[in-house]
Formats: structure tokens, C-alpha cells, sequence
């Protein structure tokens, strides 16, 4: 440890786990030294802290998960940045987890409106950078913090086609909902073919009675922008009284900014696709 900071732990404390975005594998190895332990608690104390102080000024938001992997030339790009623009729209901050793909259309269409546009990024082995078309963002060492982050000043989730990653934070917004941990926030799941195998899986568990029937009206599961829309006003503006006013004001004293959309981009013509 450093001297003269008993009890203190540093991130050089903590060989090798850091480098790469190795945070998470070091530590779900197991049991490790009393000081390796205490170090990553810091760590992950450390970025809950900075996402707090992060996100606390950017107001409502609207949490849009998808693929990391669909490109501009995707035709589910350009549903990612029509919803970015349309939640925008609504009056909400655009957040996600801040990589590419269909994370980074959604942000683009947040800019493309002016809108306020912010993420939550991973460090990953392969070096997952922060798109864009963010205004501010955070990246995280550990999964479970970014998970919460996303969660945590949300009042819609919606979900355009993804992988393990999007996977999982679908469930896990269903779950938190189904169990009462969160209210009923509105879940949008884009893309009615894309979805069908894992709504199949829904049924079959009904079936099983491992949920129950009406743990399907959690979520909507649509092709329209405008069904979504339309859902999440009715479901998050008007069901919990959202109402525009003045974000909170930053403190001086603490070192706090406040956070301001930057201008809106240029509209593009869309992709020329064969």
C-alpha cells in the first residue's frame, strides 16, 4: 500500500485485473488476499460514485438497449436512431450502454433532435470506446454497476434486436419489474420477427408455470416507432405524472456541471443500400 494511506487501496494495488477490462474475471475467481478483495470494492465503489455524479443532472431518461454489431448499412440502425430521435421527442434523455452499433444510432438520433444524449460504457477486453454522439458518459469496470446505471434513471426500456448482452438486460428489467424491485416502467421490444423465439420461450415457460400469463403484458412488441411512442407516453409520462421542469441545479462546492445537449447534427441522407 502507499505509505502514509493505511487502509487505502489503490488500483496498483490490484495487478493485472485492471488491464484489458479484466475487472469482472478477477473478481469472480473466488475467494482472494483481504487486500485484492478490499481493492475491488473500492474500485466498484468508485465508479457507482462517479456514475452517480454522472447521470444525477440529466433527467428522465429512456434506456435503449441492442446490438453492438449492426452497422449504418443495417436497417435496424436506422430504427434505433428514429427511436433516439423520437424519445427525444418526448422530452426524455436518450441513455445507453454507449458502444456501436444500434447503442450508438440511438445516441445519433438523441443529436440529431438536440436532444440530451448520454452512456454507460463497459471496459472490455477488446476495448469497447464510447460512441459519438454522447454527451456525457461513464465507463465502468464491472457489468453489475453499468447494469444498475442503466436501470436506475430509466422510466422506459426499449429493446431493439441484440445479443447475449441485450439479452440480459431485458430479462433483467423484466425481472426487477415482475418482482416488484422497480415500477412498471414500460418495456418495448422492437421487432416483432426478431423477438418471435424468444416470446416462443415465454410461452413454453406459461406452459411449465415457471411465469405466469401475465407477466407477458409486461411487455409490448411492435414494428411502429409510433406504437412505442405512443405506449411509453401513456405508460411512463402520463402514468407517473412526468412533467417538464428545470433539471437540478449542479453544486459549485462539489466540483458539479450541469449537462447540455450538444447541437443537433446535420440531417444525413440515409445509407444507399443494393
Amino acid at each position: 500500500m502507499p505509505p502514509g494511506k493505511p487502509g487505502r487501496p489503490s488500483e496498483a494495488d490490484v495487478p493485472d485485473q485492471v488491464e484489458g477490462g479484466q475487472s469482472d474475471r478477477q473478481l469472480l475467481e473466488g475467494p482472494q488476499s483481504r487486500t485484492r478483495e478490499l481493492a475491488m470494492l473500492f474500485r466498484a465503489s468508485r465508479d457507482f460514485i462517479r456514475g452517480f455524479r454522472t447521470l444525477h443532472f440529466v433527467g428522465p431518461c429512456v434506456t435503449v438497449f441492442g446490438s453492438a454489431r449492426f452497422g449504418e448499412s443495417h436497417p435496424y440502425y436506422e430504427t434505433a436512431r428514429e427511436v433516439g430521435r423520437r424519445v427525444s421527442q418526448l422530452g426524455f434523455t436518450v441513455m445507453t450502454g454507449g458502444g456501436p452499433g444500434l447503442m450508438e444510432a440511438a445516441n445519433r438520433g438523441a443529436r440529431d433532435v438536440g436532444g440530451l444524449s448520454v452512456g454507460c460504457n463497459i471496459e472490455l477486453p477488446f476495448e469497447q470506446a464510447p460512441n459519438h454522439y454522447l454527451d456525457k458518459w461513464i465507463t465502468c469496470h464491472y457489468f453489475f454497476v453499468r447494469k444498475v446505471l442503466l436501470l436506475k434513471y430509466s422510466y422506459a426500456f426499449v429493446v431493439l434486436p441484440g445479443g447475449f448482452g441485450t439479452l440480459d438486460e431485458l430479462t433483467e428489467a423484466l425481472t426487477l419489474i415482475q418482482t416488484g424491485k422497480i415500477a412498471h416502467f414500460p418495456v418495448v421490444l422492437m421487432g416483432r420477427e426478431y423477438w418471435k423465439p424468444f416470446l416462443d420461450t415465454c410461452q413454453r415457460m406459461i406452459e411449465a408455470g415457471t411465469i405466469s400469463a401475465g407477466d407477458l403484458d409486461l411487455m409490448l412488441v411492435t414494428d411502429s416507432v409510433d406504437e412505442a411512442m405512443a405506449h411509453i407516453e401513456a405508460k411512463a409520462v402520463v402514468q407517473f405524472g412526468l412533467t417538464r421542469k428545470r433539471r437540478p441545479r449542479p453544486s459549485v462546492l462539489l466540483g458539479e456541471k450541469a449537462t447540455t445537449p450538444a447541437p443537433a447534427a446535420p440531417s444525413a441522407p440515409p445509407p444507399v443500400r443494393s
